[in-house]
């Protein structure tokens, strides 16, 4: 396996970041609290878990067969 460059692990973090608050907005969860609150778990998990259902969508959708090469 190989590095990858600081520049690209920012960009990755990035996009993760950008996906992390578009979820939480689409679900209605605040990811910044007031101080001294805090995200609870299961809101967290929420996010998390349909940031997951996301990139997985989206790998299968970019890596499946071209309806093309099926016979």
């Amino acid at each position: 396996m190989h590095e990858k460059s600081p520049e690209k692990l920012q960009k990755e973090g990035e996009w993760l970041s950008r996906l992390k608050q578009e979820t939480a907005k689409e679900l209605g969860i605040n990811l910044n609290p007031a101080p001294g609150e805090k995200i609870s778990a299961r809101d967290a998990g929420k996010v998390g878990g349909n940031m997951v259902r996301k990139m997985i969508r989206d790998y299968a959708g970019s890596h499946s067969p071209s309806q093309d090469s099926v016979k």
